[in-house]
């Protein structure tokens, strides 16, 4: 599996931003793509999550009702919209995908042997 994250810059708190994760694996059936972030200084933590082929959707308190993980069959990509961005928001951000993770470990960034380059995602005031 290989990982092609892009789409961060910089935005200003209360504007929105798109992330894209294009992937490369030789099955889509049972695979999961999840964003996670890491702040400067902090622990990388779970962002948001989804099975690609159906299922649900998950995210962390932090960002739910802001953002919207999705995924664009045609193109292969994973996507993360972030509405109403707080300068908490500041991280970066990365795609990782894994398989067949039930609800409960899907948070869990030990879960996920695949993972992208990151890209840095900057929310001022």
């Amino acid at each position: 599996v290989q990982l092609q994250a892009s789409g961060g810059g910089s935005v200003q708190a209360g504007g929105s931003l798109r992330l894209s994760c294009a992937v490369s694996a030789r099955t889509f059936n049972d695979l999961i793509v999840a964003w996670f972030r890491q702040a400067p200084g902090k622990e990388r933590e779970f962002v948001a999550a989804l099975r690609w082929s159906g299922g649900g959707s998950f995210y962390a308190d932090s960002v739910k009702g802001r953002f919207t993980i999705s995924r664009d069959n045609a193109k292969k990509t994973g996507n993360l919209q972030m509405n109403n961005v707080k300068p908490e928001d500041t991280a970066v951000y990365y795609c990782a995908t894994s398989y067949r993770l039930i609800a409960g470990l899907i948070h869990r960034k030990d879960r996920y042997p695949y993972w992208g380059q990151g890209t840095l995602v900057t929310v001022s005031s």
